[in-house]
């Protein structure tokens, strides 16, 4: 049966799904790492609620939004 065949998340190409490929569902180290370092600096998140504040922590302020037709 053929392997199955998926996209690199990172850059698109196309990689074998099998233990061929150490780094799936990437297709190199160096994909892998530039999605790691997108997640440490938050460009990508799961949407959800905002986590409680610790004990002892002020809680977060809402977040921003300007005023319709200021920027």
């Amino acid at each position: 049966m053929p392997e199955a065949r998926v996209k690199c998340p990172t850059c698109g190409r196309l990689i074998e799904w099998s233990e061929a490929s150490p780094y799936r569902p990437f297709c190199s180290e160096r994909c892998k790492l530039i999605d790691f370092g997108a997640w440490l600096t938050e460009q990508r998140g799961i949407p959800g609620d905002t986590a409680p504040p610790q004990s002892g922590e002020e809680p977060a302020p809402p977040p921003e939004h300007p005023e319709p037709g200021k920027r």
